[in-house]
């Protein structure tokens, strides 16, 4: 156990309606990599943000080495040796690597800026972390995972003694993931403290020593990971044990409700047939870049499909874009909810009304009384946690996001919904709600069509796999009958129909 680098005691901070933080302490050791782990709403990034100078708290004490120390900006917390990392990566695309890495504090030379010594002294910052990027190389033409290692690199040329690292590995594959614990543990040498948050349980075991649980906001307690299992850390977690990951429930599978023939994009899309039925939860499975987002976006006129017949309820239809999918009772839930998903910047009844408006609207105008009231049922239904209908949206945990963009689609009574990724980002109690209202959607009759990189999920909740390699359809499962690492098989091109062994692959 390393000497106390960082140690916050007494921590509240209220807002509005919530009191987000109740007298929290929290603690990072020199070297060490301790793990910040709470349902979503459970206080984790208003604590980080308190820690790195985007909030003030109302009560509480920070130290440093054993000194006091008062963070009342993000730039004097920068200057304590503070950093953090959040989900949306803070970059300039169109700039070079080396240009990010000293954004706002060019290296300079008789007034001007001394590229050749800039980008001489960020290559050395990368090649010392162990990071294959070439310091010119312009930002836009790098892989999610390597921009995250410029942020760090960017975080190390401040001299930084303590990083916040917030769901690192949500959008990564396994090898990316690799990749970057390596660096951690590079971080780790050097004495750096780092604080993971991260909805991932089985990552917290592969690197950190110790983990804090938050829940409601207030402190749960500290454990070390080796002194305990992952079922007793999601039962500190959210606060009652969690017999079965994946609610059980027996469906009743109808007719085919929607197929798909012939779907042809460019040299991304090439699915001969796709079907899904009343009531069943179809699970699309393959590697991250695989083409599954592309051949949903076809179906849902997103893009434009070179050739594609769909048939709905047996009746062939033509759907050239969104709005005529949305008009044939589909709804899709994107993978990335902030971006396409949700309108930030708006409240909570807006977004759980937007694709419904034309059903709330009179003359051109829309009833405000009806929409309260749609938005109230909504609310109720999916149990959103939310201070009121006015409070906007970017204000709320990730897993409240991502039960309105669901609200959004059933409120227009879609009878197929497609889901991408659905549980990304959000803790193991909101997985459950969301699993539980898949069950209750499937009684109603509603296809689901769901999109997932997580393997436990996919087996857990589909009533058929389709594995996709190369926009192509690679295989189909049932998932009673198979494992991770035939559906890893199937992903990385292979064909199991051929009898051939599956190689020992890294089951997620």
């Amino acid at each position: 156990m390393g000497e106390e680098l960082f140690r916050m005691e007494g921590i509240s901070k209220s807002f509005p309606g919530v009191k987000a933080l109740d007298n929290v302490s929290f603690s990072v050791n020199k070297g060490e990599v301790h793990g910040l782990v709470g349902e979503n709403g459970a206080g984790k990034s208003t604590l980080m943000k308190i820690m790195s100078g985007v909030y003030k708290c109302d009560e509480g004490r920070i130290f440093i080495e054993g000194q006091e120390v008062h963070i009342d900006s993000v730039s004097k917390a920068q200057e304590l040796g503070i950093s953090i990392i959040f989900q949306e990566l803070n970059l300039c695309p169109h700039m070079s690597v080396a240009d990010n890495i000293f954004i706002g504090r060019p290296v300079m030379k008789h007034g001007l800026i001394d590229d050749r010594t800039m980008y001489k002294e960020a290559q050395k910052i990368l090649d010392n972390l162990g990071i294959d990027i070439n310091a010119h190389t312009v930002v836009r033409t790098l892989s999610v995972a390597q921009q995250q290692m410029v942020e760090i690199a960017k975080a190390i040329s401040r001299d930084c003694r303590i990083l916040v690292l917030d769901e690192p590995t949500a959008t990564l594959t396994e090898r990316e993931i690799d990749q970057l614990f390596d660096i951690i543990r590079n971080l780790q040498a050097r004495g750096i403290g780092m604080v993971y948050i991260s909805h991932r349980m089985e990552e917290l075991n592969r690197i950190c020593e110790r983990a804090t649980v938050l829940r409601d906001g207030k402190y749960i307690g500290t454990v070390y990971m080796k002194d305990i299992t992952l079922d007793k850390l999601v039962n500190m977690i959210v606060g009652r044990p969690l017999e079965d990951k994946f609610p059980k429930h027996e469906r009743k599978i109808g007719n085919i409700v929607l197929e798909a023939r012939n779907i042809r994009r460019k040299n991304k899309v090439n699915v001969d047939r796709l079907f899904v039925r009343k009531g069943e939860i179809l699970g699309i499975s393959g590697l991250v870049g695989s083409g599954r987002t592309e051949i949903m976006r076809c179906i849902f006129g997103a893009d434009r499909a070179d050739s594609m017949e769909l048939y709905i309820d047996g009746e062939p239809v033509k759907i050239r874009n969104v709005r005529q999918a949305v008009a044939h009772g589909i709804g899709y839930a994107t993978e990335n909810r902030k971006f396409d998903g949700l309108a930030l910047g708006l409240d909570v009844q807006y977004n759980i009304n937007m694709a419904h408006l034309k059903q709330l609207s009179r003359l051109g105008f829309i009833d405000d009384k009806k929409g309260r009231r749609n938005a109230e049922e909504y609310i109720e239904k999916l149990k959103i946690k939310t201070p009121g209908l006015r409070q906007k949206v970017r204000n709320l945990s990730g897993g409240n996001q991502q039960k309105i963009v669901l609200s959004k689609w059933l409120c227009n009574d879609v009878k197929i919904l497609i889901v991408d990724e659905p549980t990304r980002g959000i803790d193991v109690g909101a997985k459950f709600e969301v699993y539980e209202l898949f069950n209750r959607l499937s009684d109603q009759g509603v296809a689901i069509i769901m999109i997932s990189s997580e393997l436990p999920e996919i087996l857990g909740m589909s009533d058929r796999i389709l594995v996709i390699h190369k926009g192509s359809i690679n295989g189909e499962l049932d998932p009673k009958k198979t494992t991770q690492e035939e559906i890893l098989y199937l992903a990385a091109g292979y064909n199991i129909l051929e009898g051939k062994p599956a190689p020992r692959l890294h089951a997620f």
